[in-house]
């Protein structure tokens, strides 16, 4: 299989401009949803740096495995494409550095617990709106900063139990499960992009900056949105958990081919009547207790039992290629390395290499100014030497931050 590589250059030899050139963003967050908007703002042009604490990101230690320069790859997934300056903010001298920082900036990202930029003097509506009345200011946290569990600390796992989304993960017999993936740290971060680029559209039209907040609580209860939250509004039924399968639409669950479990993704008469034809079940198609949607939701366990009767003498990938050439969605359920290896990932330029570092491509593809892998992961304070010139600090002034630890100093 062909290496994956980054997206081509123009005819000119240089990389097309990107949608956020120009853009100048202090990233102060940790860990995941704050460094994932950021690391997208960075995919898609702006120059991003890093305020770490002296002692890292908390990411940098969340390892093994390591990538190719021994840092961890957990941090390595989050943080490309930005520089690193390690800043005490507890310090005085510390959140000097940063004022100068912000007298450039249009956004600042942070996902400290609620009160802490206030108890350095740098909170938004206090502080910053007024110096700094263009800022964008984007604060992702937990809960928020009031209400019942404001200010109270949120990781992923937390907001999926509390949001209700563990609820319906998994069977009746395994109990409520964690989803496999941080999928509300990532959609908060999401949210947090949004917010950024809408405030930003809003500021070229008022001149003026904005607050924006993206919560995992709030972010946990959206995911909700379909089908459970509006089958509980409508029926005041709870959901419970029920595997792969779906609550409104049958078949659509996992089953198991001849050489390994696929996913059907049924929704409407057409696709079920071409998947029995597919795997030669027509009797099926003609059965009244399978003839619409809402009698195959009734049947749902006769109609399992015959599907699954019938799938187990068909081999997996051929069937799933002749059920979606027919217009019926389906797909073989793929580990984490045949995904990440399938042709049309390499395709589709979702798995890319870049200074020997393989990641994860830009999802949004724009055609007049597409995203790209910029540059690699920073190492801690890498670049501190660098953005404290470009404030205007002399050496001696850049050494005197050094040696009193309110700047810890460039790797070696």
């Amino acid at each position: 299989m062909p290496e994956p590589t980054a997206p081509t250059p123009t005819a000119a030899g240089t990389p097309p401009p990107r949608a956020l050139a120009g853009l100048r963003v202090l990233d102060l967050s940790r860990v995941l949803a704050g460094p994932l908007c950021a690391q997208m703002l960075a995919d898609h042009g702006a120059a991003v740096i890093k305020v770490e604490p002296p002692e890292g990101d908390e990411a940098r230690r969340i390892g093994p495995p390591l990538d190719e320069r021994g840092e961890c790859a957990y941090f390595a997934a989050l943080n490309r494409g930005k520089r690193s300056i390690a800043l005490d903010l507890s310090r005085a001298d510390g959140r000097a550095v940063l004022g100068r920082l912000l007298d450039d900036a249009d956004v600042l990202i942070e996902n400290f617990l609620p009160g802490t930029m206030e108890k350095w003097g740098l909170g938004y509506e206090t502080t910053l709106a007024a110096r700094h009345p263009r800022l964008i200011y984007c604060n992702v946290s937990g809960f928020g900063a009031d209400g019942p569990l404001g200010g109270l600390p949120g990781y992923d796992a937390v907001a999926q139990a509390i949001s209700g989304l563990m609820s319906i993960n998994g069977t009746p017999e395994s109990g409520p499960v964690r989803l496999g993936v941080p999928v509300v740290d990532y959609l908060t971060g999401y949210n947090a992009m949004v917010g950024v680029l809408l405030a930003l559209a809003a500021r070229a039209h008022t001149g003026a900056g904005q607050r924006v907040e993206a919560t995992l609580f709030d972010t946990g209860l959206a995911l909700l949105l379909a089908p459970h939250a509006s089958n509980w509004f409508y029926s005041g039924r709870i959901p419970q958990r029920m595997g792969s399968s779906h609550p409104n639409i049958v078949p659509y669950d996992c089953y198991a081919a001849a050489d390994g479990p696929i996913f059907l993704g049924v929704v409407n008469n057409g696709q079920f009547a071409r998947l029995c034809e597919c795997v030669q079940r027509p009797d099926l198609a003609s059965d009244p207790r399978f003839a619409d949607p809402v009698r195959r939701r009734e049947h749902r366990d006769v109609l399992r039992a015959e599907l699954e009767r019938t799938l187990a003498r068909h081999p997996a990938a051929e069937l799933c290629d002749t059920l979606m050439r027919r217009g019926v969605p389906a797909g073989v359920v793929n580990n984490v390395e045949q995904a990440l290896t399938h042709p049309h990932a390499l395709h589709r330029e979702m798995v890319v290499q870049a200074d020997g570092h393989r990641h994860i491509g830009v999802p949004v593809k724009l055609s007049a100014t597409p995203g790209r892998v910029a540059s690699l992961p920073p190492r801690l304070s890498e670049h501190a030497d660098g953005i404290l010139a470009e404030l205007g600090l002399s050496t001696a002034e850049r050494e005197t931050l050094y040696r009193e630890g309110t700047v810890a100093p460039p790797p070696a």
